[in-house]
């Protein structure tokens, strides 16, 4: 037999939705920028297309980066997409040999045993029929825990999963079907013919005793072919659409298209990127430090591919990445929340916003003139020349024990220098790209970006991670710049510093934007080793906990942003450490509050050990002042 009505399910959901995807694609391929067609272009053709095909198998097939991190989880996400992609190339091969033609329709493959009911009985066959039932029961088995996912997360160690709509509800009904009504229609008709392995074989022959097996067949291949066609169906309208979406993902991300501050076709392409497995649910702070569960990315990206409002959404979000190195598909999770508060935010809310950032600095902020900024009032760029600038940063002139440790650090190091922003300055602009004013942010940065050119400067040094994060890659420099934890590391080798041992146990707190932000992980621990016994943490690099104190949300009440941070700090200091250090004046500030640890800066821990002898020893030179390294000391 060639062909039954059974089959029909199947074929329409199937060539809807290869149809579908190829048109989707297409229309996002043309919908990219000139650039970014060229780069897929040369991406497809190059080098990169064997790195994506090497990223699909181990990510969307084998699911390395969830199996690394939590092996229960891993197995259930590989078993049924790595299970299925075998179970199809294996029939695939099946029906080709087997089969009474080559190059079959897909359908010959994938209900090989119904138009071969007496295959598997001996020989080659036999082996086949055995291999078959193996992938099978492996899919089944990472079924069985994707169920219990379902109604307790923890049976694969994840606090939370999503929530799903009526719709994704039935196209998860509809893939739950699929494997087991396989299985029984594969094994009533093993049993009537008795065929089959050790699987469809045995559990055919135990319903063939009790049952009429060969009425019963049928009806389930009838289910078969209906849960894969209302599953491919429903697939475009659904998070799984992410099965296809991803490939094209994985081949533009590597060909070296990036999401940038604008939505456009590759945001688009991350959104339905997204499979909603919740592993961003349980990496969120707000989740289980503040009991928030509905606005994380997950939730994010599905309002947005429902044209739902997410604006309140987008605004409720530490932005402290670790969502971003959790996701298990790799999708820019911040740049899109930032494109989305851009798009979301009021001229009235950016203005609240801009107001509650920088409360109590006297900084240069625009004032309103008609709606529109101005900054006619800016002072005339000005500036010494000299060798190294040094840029404080609103949230360090709050913490002035930084600033001063800062200054004794440069004075004793010998190094000429000037303080950029030692009597208020301008922000770095920060604030107004958070509330999404980039146009008046650019202001700043041009403002910023004259001083440092007239200044001569090769290096710029800032204590803040977030005015590092914004100078490296906001801002079009010609002079080097570094965070304070990597220029003192540079003094340090150099000879510059004579640093005494402390004898102090320490523990380091990564800060998000040092960190995640901008993969600055290993200079400050190699300071801190200098100067003091560093201890080791469960919340290391790509891991760190985010202090709570994040200008980034609005959103949250102080209660919970203090919840956040004590929560973070007991589990950074459950060893008694003597010092919790930081590297963020922003950090420090917001868990001096949430624990009896010291808390200091790597900067204040550097300064108290500074040998004397070498304050003395560089006191005479003449560029910088004898009576501030007194009034230090």
């Amino acid at each position: 037999m060639q062909f039954d009505p059974f089959t029909i399910p199947f074929d329409i959901g199937l060539y809807f939705i290869l149809i579908y995807a190829v048109v989707r694609c297409v229309r996002w391929f043309m919908d990219l920028s000139r650039p970014d067609k060229l780069r897929l272009q040369r991406g497809f053709f190059g080098r990169a297309f064997g790195q994506s095909i090497r990223e699909i198998f181990m990510e969307s097939l084998i699911h390395r980066k969830i199996l690394k991190s939590n092996p229960r989880l891993g197995y259930m996400h590989m078993s049924l997409a790595f299970g299925w992609f075998l179970l199809i190339l294996f029939g695939t091969i099946e029906a080709d040999i087997f089969g009474e033609s080559h190059l079959n329709a897909p359908y010959k493959a994938i209900f090989f045993k119904f138009f071969n009911p007496e295959h598997g009985s001996t020989g080659f066959e036999a082996f086949f029929a055995f291999l078959m039932d193996l992938i099978l029961a492996f899919i089944l088995s990472g079924l069985f825990l994707a169920v219990l996912k379902r109604f307790s997360s923890k049976v694969v160690g994840m606090k939370k999963t999503t929530r799903l709509k009526p719709l994704d509800k039935i196209a998860l009904t509809s893939l739950w079907l699929i494997f087991p009504s396989r299985l029984l229609a594969e094994s009533f008709t093993s049993g009537t013919y008795g065929t089959g392995s050790f699987l469809t074989g045995s559990l055919g022959s135990w319903l063939a005793s009790f049952l009429p097996a060969e009425q019963l067949a049928y009806p389930f291949w009838w289910l078969y072919s209906l849960a894969l066609g209302v599953f491919f169906i429903l697939l475009p309208l659904t998070r799984y659409m992410h099965i296809p979406t991803e490939l094209f993902l994985i081949f533009a991300r590597n060909s070296g298209i990036r999401t940038g501050d604008q939505t456009g076709s590759y945001s688009e392409i991350q959104t339905y990127s997204c499979s909603s497995c919740g592993i961003c649910i349980d990496a969120c702070q707000l989740n289980f430090s503040a009991g928030i569960t509905n606005i994380q990315s997950a939730y994010l990206l599905k309002g947005i591919r429902n044209n739902d409002n997410v604006n309140d959404i987008a605004q409720n979000c530490l932005l402290c990445g670790r969502c971003d190195k959790k996701c298990p598909v790799g999708i820019e999770l911040t740049p899109i929340r930032m494109i989305r508060r851009r798009i979301g935010e009021t001229e009235k809310e950016k203005t609240t916003v801009l107001k509650r950032y920088l409360p109590d600095r006297k900084n240069i902020v625009p004032v309103k003139s008609n709606d529109k900024q101005v900054y006619n009032f800016l002072p005339a760029v000005e500036s010494e020349k000299t060798d190294i600038l040094f840029f404080a940063g609103c949230m360090t002139h709050l913490n002035p024990a930084i600033k001063n440790s800062m200054i004794k650090i440069l004075n004793a190091s010998g190094v000429k220098y000037k303080f950029l922003d030692e009597k208020g300055g301008v922000c770095c602009g920060r604030p107004l790209m958070l509330s999404g004013q980039d146009k008046e942010a650019r202001e700043l940065i041009n403002y910023n970006s004259k001083l440092i050119w007239k200044s001569g400067a090769h290096t710029l040094v800032t204590s803040c991670p977030i005015c590092y994060k914004v100078f490296k890659e906001s801002y079009y420099l010609d002079v080097e710049v570094l965070h304070h934890t990597q220029f003192i590391k540079m003094l340090i080798e150099d000879g510059s510093l004579k640093l005494n041992f402390l004898r102090k146990r320490v523990v380091y707190h990564s800060p998000c934007e040092l960190g995640r932000g901008s993969g600055v992980y290993d200079e400050p621990k190699d300071v801190l080793k200098h100067v003091a016994r560093l201890e080791k943490t469960d919340f290391e690099d790509d891991n760190s906990l985010c202090c709570g104190g994040s200008l980034a949300n609005m959103k949250l009440s102080f209660r919970q942003k203090s919840k956040i941070a004590h929560d973070a700090a007991a589990e950074l200091t459950k060893g008694n450490p003597d010092i919790l250090a930081t590297a963020c004046p922003l950090c420090k500030k917001t868990f001096s509050s949430a624990t009896e640890t010291h808390v200091a800066d790597i900067s204040e821990i550097v300064a108290e050990a500074i040998s004397l002898v070498q304050i003395k020893r560089n006191s005479g030179k003449k560029y910088f002042s004898i009576k501030e390294s007194a009034d230090i000391l």
